[in-house]
């Protein structure tokens, strides 16, 4: 699945949950803070990501040597690639042996670099950062930093390198990311891996020509797409079954051509200005079919599924299944309504 998307933690504790015979949220946290055999991190399109950790090596040196747009700032605001090299420096230098919040990280930046980095100048969710924060998603890239078990109500920051110290080659990281996501959301072009990634598209496609004969070129309603040459056979059976699938799950977000994943009135519904994953969705037969909520309360879970069309009676007894797995991994206790969802869409 090529990592899953974590801005919304419950989501991505779904998003894994989902995908395992019987696992819960309690595995997923596990995994992260106890085992180390999960990492959450910034990822694909710069953003939050829960990674499998034996696979962060090939990852930031693939993230790393994806080329760098001009900042979106002003200049008077944005870092110098100097500047992004002194603060990532002292990132590492600060995460070495511990766990910070944002402002001990701050805190030790400033103090590495000097008070340009502490600038309030960097705008932010309503309010002003200090400038050096534009090279989070940079350090974590360079895999100096990850996500520390939160600090109560808290989020910590930390260095993969305490308990990782393998690296890849860039040269072998991006063949070896490209297999990966053609083998999870293929065939595809190198328009759609430039998407899902967030890296320029000439730079994908010029990656994708680089590989050669290791790509094999396949074509889908006229237009040709690419699956990796050792890895294509099509599944023996079309798919089946009815999901729940959470906020921003990689399925739909990877999931090309939009206008498969999501037919007719699904689009309408569960698309937001063409952004998949801004709704949970319902999943019929590897098809978009409506969407759904859940809102906790203690250990209740209120769960509401609206499909753009009819259920018969055994699509209504899996959907009811899918609704206790849910309340499974999510480990609370679920109360299902079919009706309108009335929250907006996720930003």
């Amino acid at each position: 699945m090529c990592g899953a998307h974590a801005q919304v933690m419950s989501a991505a504790e779904l998003s894994v949950g989902l995908r395992l015979a019987d696992g819960t949220r309690a595995d997923v946290r596990d995994a992260l803070w106890t085992d180390r055999s999960l990492v959450k991190t910034f990822g694909p399109r710069g953003t939050v990501h829960l990674l499998p950790a034996r696979d962060l090596p090939m990852w930031t040196a693939a993230l790393a040597a994806i080329p760098v747009a001009m900042g979106q700032f002003p200049d008077d605001v944005r870092l110098t690639p100097a500047q992004t090299e002194q603060v990532v420096a002292a990132i590492d230098v600060a995460l070495a042996d511990a766990e910070l919040t944002i402002d001990e990280l701050s805190a030790a930046v400033v103090e590495h670099t000097g008070p340009w980095a502490g600038d309030p100048v960097m705008p932010a969710f309503g309010e002003l950062w200090p400038r050096w924060r534009q090279a989070v998603t940079p350090a974590a890239y360079q895999g100096v930093l990850c996500f520390g078990a939160n600090r109560g109500r808290k989020v910590t920051y930390a260095s993969p390198r305490r308990w990782l110290a393998r690296r890849v080659p860039a040269e072998a990281a991006l063949p070896d990311l490209v297999r990966r996501y053609l083998h999870a959301y293929g065939p595809a072009t190198p328009e759609h891996f430039a998407r899902w990634l967030g890296a320029p598209r000439l730079w994908a496609a010029e990656l994708f020509e680089s590989l050669g004969g290791e790509l094999a070129p396949v074509e889908l309603d006229g237009t040709v797409m690419w699956l990796a040459a050792d890895d294509t056979a099509m599944p023996a059976e079309p798919p089946n079954g009815l999901r729940l699938l959470p906020y921003f799950d990689p399925y739909v977000v990877g999931g090309r051509p939009r206008e498969l994943l999501f037919p007719g009135r699904a689009a309408e519904r569960a698309l937001a200005g063409g952004q998949a994953g801004t709704f949970p969705v319902l999943l019929v037969d590897g098809t978009v079919a409506g969407v759904w909520h859940h809102r906790r309360t203690g250990r209740r879970l209120d769960i509401t599924v609206e499909p753009v069309g009819g259920l018969t009676s055994a699509r209504r007894r899996e959907l009811d299944e899918r609704v206790a797995r849910v309340g499974e991994i999510l480990e609370g206790r679920p109360e299902l309504t079919i009706g309108p969802v009335t929250v907006r869409a996720h930003a």
